[in-house]
């Protein structure tokens, strides 16, 4: 029972930790920005440029703001588009596509860092980039395909007081609150998975695997570190996976090319923490999530495919 209870706790701590000093400071910021491009006007002018380029492979124009945001500031950082794509109308098929095309992506916070331990953050990126498009396209007519299409014809400026527009104290101020409410949301859903995994960790489960299960890794090539690289990623995050790879490469277990070659499989927003963050952008969000699950781990295939030619 003391096991259970430090976990309880440990989780609890870890789920605010992540939502509160990581997670909300990240929206305010980017709702921020969102915020304020579309109370003066530019995100409309910008979604009506760039939707007809994105709208065959099943992206609004708001798409093209999620991928600059996961590819250069970090996987929480589309939940800000994502928010506003739950508030103004956008149909559930392009919100699928969507979450699916960042679940696929490469984050910056996990990219750039692991630049220092040898990681090609060029090849990652553009890798990153085509499997998110084919998450999307996969989200959009396939795993997605019996989602709603129809959009509400409202203005996405619908929810401004034009009273206020342009007045940047009022833009932060709405963005705090709408980035509290999104953290507020998600820590929920965060202390579950976290307490999850670790009653999972006191069973002696994950320990069992790694000693079983590591030759298959072996075989095709990997490293023999990779179960638990994979096990610490899509349960514990991204950045715990990143502790592991860089304790690992400075102890000489890992080199630069068995970073490289695994970066397609371990580089991406689709783990545990990271669905239920972006869940958290509005019950919109939330419902499209099994397909966009999917489609992502297609997205992810070909990643993985791409850099095993590459790297293997």
């Amino acid at each position: 029972m003391d096991a259970i209870a430090t976990s309880l706790l440990s989780s609890g701590r870890a789920a605010v930790d992540l939502a509160f000093f990581v997670l909300l400071p990240i929206m305010i910021v980017m709702l921020s920005i969102m915020r304020w491009l579309e109370w003066q006007g530019w995100l409309p002018k910008i979604v009506a440029t760039v939707a007809p380029l994105l709208r065959p492979l099943g992206l609004t124009g708001l798409g093209v703001f999620a991928l600059i945001q996961v590819m250069l500031v970090s996987f929480a950082a589309p939940l800000a588009t994502l928010a506003v794509m739950a508030k103004n109308g956008t149909a559930p098929r392009y919100i699928a596509s969507t979450l699916a095309m960042v679940l696929a992506m490469s984050q910056a916070n996990v990219v750039f860092p692991m630049a220092a331990v040898g990681l090609d953050v060029v090849p990652v990126m553009a890798f990153a980039l085509i499997g998110g498009l084919i998450a999307a396209a996969t989200a959009f007519y396939v795993t997605g395909r019996r989602l709603e299409l129809h959009e509400e014809t409202a203005s996405p400026t619908r929810d401004i007081d034009t009273d206020t527009r342009g007045n940047l104290l009022d833009v932060i101020n709405h963005a705090g609150r709408d980035a509290w409410n999104i953290a507020l949301g998600a820590l929920p859903l965060l202390v579950i998975s976290l307490v999850a995994v670790n009653l999972v960790r006191l069973t002696g489960m994950i320990g069992w695997l790694e000693t079983n299960l590591a030759f298959l890794f072996e075989a095709v090539g990997y490293p023999a570190d990779t179960l638990l690289l994979v096990i610490t990623k899509y349960i514990a995050g991204g950045t715990a996976m990143m502790g592991i790879v860089v304790e690992q490469f400075q102890s000489g277990g890992l080199s630069a090319n068995d970073i490289n070659l695994l970066a397609g499989l371990l580089i991406c927003p689709l783990d545990v923490a990271g669905v239920a963050i972006l869940a958290a952008a509005g019950k919109q969000v939330g419902a499209v999530v099994k397909p966009a699950v999917l489609a992502a781990l297609v997205g992810i295939a070909f990643r993985v495919i791409c850099h095993t030619l590459v790297y293997g």
